[in-house]
């Protein structure tokens, strides 16, 4: 049995090849099913409706979850594959996501992380890294790889502060889905106190505050963890090939985003998933429709 980067070569139908001709216009800290099953797979059907136009390179922050081997031998390609029930009538749906362009070990190629800071067309970094992710850890930015992720964040920010000389015009939005409620603004919080711990420079952190925007989201959708082998081996006898990076989602998926005008028109990936993205200046509804349901 092929595997899947194989199978496209044999089935454009599954993959445009104009899809890895695409900018890197997202920065995206962890590699998670949740990420994949949702986040990603939306940018992705954006791409395929000409709406967003940019691809993802992925931070593998820790040693666990996900090696980027896998990736590397598939060319970020992996399958969500959607089963379940949606107003009344069974859903089985596959389809190949090719947004993610690579990904990279922050421990093991920090300078390469880096150098995505210096991309004149990144707009946006997406992050789960678990809800123990969004902490304050009080430590040097300048000596390897920052150890927290908000440490990582500030480091990296900087560094596009530097290139780009503060210009308002290449200030980032960051979309934090860990699930923690005001996960952007406890997001704000840790960057802002490291850059300071750090003295990063009254300058820099005037450009954090004014062109840099963290947004509050909440995300949902039932992604499982890896299929049993049994399971896994029943699909790829399916699909025609074999995927270490396949993902199982139930067919509702919603993302809450909350922003302003500006972060609809960076964020426009949401225009092709308008019953599943929501974009909005206030989202404690959703919040609060979650927690009813």
């Amino acid at each position: 049995m092929p595997q899947l980067s194989k199978k496209i070569a044999e089935n454009q139908k599954l993959v445009s090849s104009d899809a890895f001709d695409l900018p890197v216009k997202v920065l995206q800290f962890g590699t998670g099913v949740l990420l994949r099953g949702l986040c990603d797979y939306q940018i992705d059907k954006a791409n395929r409706a000409g709406v967003f136009g940019g691809r993802i390179v992925v931070v593998k922050s820790t040693s666990v979850g996900v090696g980027g081997d896998a990736f590397a031998d598939q060319d970020g390609l992996y399958t969500v594959v959607t089963r379940g029930v949606r107003q009344g009538k069974n859903v089985d749906d596959t389809t190949v996501v090719s947004a993610i362009s690579r990904v990279i070990s922050a421990q093991e190629n920090w300078d390469d992380v880096l150098k995505i800071a210096r991309n004149p067309h990144l707009e946006v970094i997406i992050s789960n890294t678990t809800e123990v992710g969004i902490q304050y850890v009080a430590e040097n930015l300048f000596k390897d790889s920052p150890v927290s992720f908000p440490a990582k964040l500030t480091r990296f920010l900087y560094e596009r502060f530097k290139m780009f000389g503060g210009h308002k015009n290449k200030g980032l939005i960051v979309v934090p889905t860990e699930l923690i409620i005001d996960n952007g603004l406890k997001l704000r919080e840790c960057v802002e106190k490291t850059a300071k711990q750090n003295q990063l420079g009254v300058m820099f952190v005037k450009w954090l505050k004014y062109h840099v925007k963290f947004c509050n989201s909440l995300v949902d959708r039932v992604v499982p963890g890896k299929p049993t082998a049994e399971i896994q081996a029943e699909m790829e006898a399916e699909l025609g090939y074999e995927d270490q990076l396949l993902v199982v989602a139930e067919p509702y998926h919603f993302w809450a985003i909350e922003g302003d005008d500006r972060v609809k028109q960076v964020l426009s990936f949401a225009l092709a998933n308008p019953d599943s993205i929501v974009i909005d200046e206030d989202i404690s509804f959703y919040y609060e429709r979650k927690l009813g349901i």
